[in-house]
Order: C-alpha cells, then structure tokens, then sequence
C-alpha cells in the first residue's frame, strides 16, 4: 500500500514511518514545513495517489492551547478536515489520531468508543472538532484515541522523570491521575494492523491495556533506570495546579478492536518492561 504520513518527524510519526516501512509499504513522509495541512490545495496535491493518508499532525502542547485555542482549533480541527476530505477526495482511506481529552475524566469504567465527549479543556475541544470533522468529511475513515504517550524519538515523560531523579535523588509524582501509557511504537503497529486487517471506518482506542497512575508509571521508569522506586513520592493534581486541568481518568475500553477482529495493545507494565531500554537508552 502506498501511505502518507503527516506529522512525520513527530515521536508518534517516526515510529509509524518506520513500521510501514519495514512492513513492505511505500511511504510518504510529510511535516509542517513539506505540506500544512491547514492549506487544502497542498493537502490535495499530497495526497493524490496514495491509499492511505495517516494524519498525525496535531497541536499537542495543551497549556498553550488554554490561551491560543484559536490556533490549536486552525490545526486539530480545520487541518484535520482538509486532510479527510483530500483523502476522500483521492479514494484513499483516511486514520486519524485522536486522544483521551476529548472525554471529561470523570471517574469510573473504561470509556468506549461510544461514550459522549465532554472535553473540559481547549485542547479537547480542538481535538473533539477533529474527530467530527474527519467523520463528516471522509466515510472511510479510522478515528484512533490514544493517551500518555511515550517513545525513543522525542521528549515524553519516562526520559523526563529518569533524568530528574537522577539530578535530584527524589521527586514527587501524581497518584491522582489514571490512565494507560502507552508506547508509541505499539500504536505505530495497531495503525498498521487496522488497516491491513481492514477494519470498518469508525472509531477505536490505542492505548495499551490496564492502567495505572502517574505515580506508579513513575516508579517503573525509575526501576527501569536501576534506581530505588522509593524515591518517587506521591502527590496530588493540587500540588501540580496548570492552566488546563489534566483528566483525572483516562482509561479507555477496547471493545471496538476486539469486534474487528483486531488485538488490542498488551498490558501497560509488559509493554513497558519491553520499551523501556530502547526509550530511556536513546
């Protein structure tokens, strides 16, 4: 298959290009300064003659959002529509990376694939428009939600804590948020798998299976690091106040995946233990 990748040199679109790749795909790796997606006539010329279009340029920094929801919206949600409707445009199917915002974090059961969204921040909302706009605007389209992402190729929060706590000997971590790291090269691989198993145009959740908080994922980096998880001490989201409240859950439901036939991600601690020299060693 002939796959265009947007957001390319982005953590999550390095590992996908890599994957396709070694997968037997052509491939077509795009940025910002190649291709914005926000202009529909470059979006147009790219896509053309291509099967598939992965879309996964976004606007990810969520504090900044807060105060420039104008520009994240230009990029999540019209860039996303123009990217859908060129794909639809060339008869190409069309994945879309969405994420856990777009829920309001209430407490409970894993959200499905069907749950309302209520996103509570500006970057949810943003995201929120996308996925409307990809749905309206490309029928063949795969809606893929991820959370806490992590990986070799950018800064995530597993580098980050392994190195603070080597600077300074302890840190103090949220034990008050939930969700489900989730490496990027195991999403990279369910986009893949989704579409060679042709999975029906709709909506699916890629994060790994389980969940923990932020303090526990902390402690398992820092094991990993061979130091004492000791030194990571819980808090709470109040200790950590931010211009946008952070979800208190974020576990996704993969009932999707598995009525397309289509295996979720293993379980977040396997996953990591496997991640973790190739994340925290680059």
């Amino acid at each position: 298959m002939r796959w265009l990748v947007t957001g390319a040199h982005g953590m999550l679109g390095q590992d996908l290009v890599t994957r396709l790749g070694s997968g037997g795909h052509t491939v077509t790796a795009v940025d910002r300064e190649a291709v914005d997606i926000t202009e529909p006539a470059a979006v147009l010329e790219a896509v053309r003659g291509h099967d598939v279009v992965a879309n996964c340029a976004a606007w990810t920094a969520v504090d900044d959002a807060e105060t420039r929801e104008g520009d994240a919206f230009r990029i999540n949600a019209v860039g996303a529509a123009s990217v859908a409707r060129a794909a639809a445009a060339a008869g190409a199917r069309v994945v879309h990376v969405s994420t856990d915002y777009v829920f309001d974090g209430d407490v409970g059961g894993p959200f499905d694939e069907h749950a309302p969204v209520a996103p509570r921040t500006a970057y949810g909302r943003t995201k929120a428009a996308g996925e409307w706009a990809v749905r309206a605007e490309a029928a063949d389209h795969l809606v893929v939600r991820t959370a806490w992402l992590y990986g070799a190729r950018g800064a995530c929060f597993p580098r980050t804590i392994a190195r603070v706590a080597r600077e300074r000997g302890g840190l103090d971590v949220v034990d008050d948020q939930h969700g489900q790291p989730t490496w990027t090269v195991d999403l990279a691989d369910l986009l893949v798998r989704l579409v060679e198993q042709d999975a029906p145009a709709g909506t699916y959740h890629g994060t790994s299976s389980g969940h923990t908080s932020w303090w526990g994922f902390a402690r398992a980096v820092v094991e990993a690091a061979g130091m004492d998880p000791e030194i990571v001490r819980p808090t709470t989201s109040e200790a950590f106040a931010r211009p946008a409240p952070r979800p208190a859950w974020s576990v996704l439901g993969h009932d999707a995946l598995r009525a397309a036939g289509v295996e979720p991600i293993g379980d977040w601690a396997d996953r990591w233990r496997t991640a973790a020299e190739e994340v925290l060693g680059s």
